[in-house]
């Protein structure tokens, strides 16, 4: 009996189940379904075919990560077996110090006035040409 051949394509949301980007099929079809999981840059269907050398983000609950396409797999195998499969891109996260960026309010201090919701804006970036302290 000879073994199975290789696939030359595999379905999407079968993959990222299989390396395990997602804890069950249907969450990882739900995920393609939703707009969470993209080929090559374009949002990608469930049923969309994936091919060794392509690059799959996936917005997980963990996080965004990135995986190049290794090798193909349809079926779930054990952690160590799935991570031969595919390399994972995804950057370091940011150090401690700029995820902390919140700012700390003494508790019961109410709503932030105009001024106090400016500067945490401005602490965080995302004030329109103000730049960050």
């Amino acid at each position: 009996m000879s073994p199975a051949p290789t696939p030359t394509s595999v379905r999407v949301d079968a993959w990222v189940w299989a390396i395990r980007l997602y804890s069950t099929r249907s969450a990882a079809t739900a995920a393609c379904k939703a707009g969470h999981v993209k080929v090559n840059g374009s949002t990608a269907k469930p049923a969309q075919t994936v091919r060794v050398g392509d690059l799959v983000r996936a917005y997980t609950p963990g996080g965004e990560r990135i995986v190049a396409v290794m090798g193909l797999i349809v079926k779930r195998t054990s952690a160590p077996l799935a991570q031969q499969n595919y390399e994972d891109r995804t950057p370091p996260p940011p150090p401690k110090a700029e995820r902390a960026l919140d700012v700390l309010r003494e508790r019961g201090a109410g709503r932030p006035t105009k001024r106090d919701r400016r500067l945490i804006e401005r602490l965080r970036g995302r004030e329109q040409g103000i730049p960050p302290l």
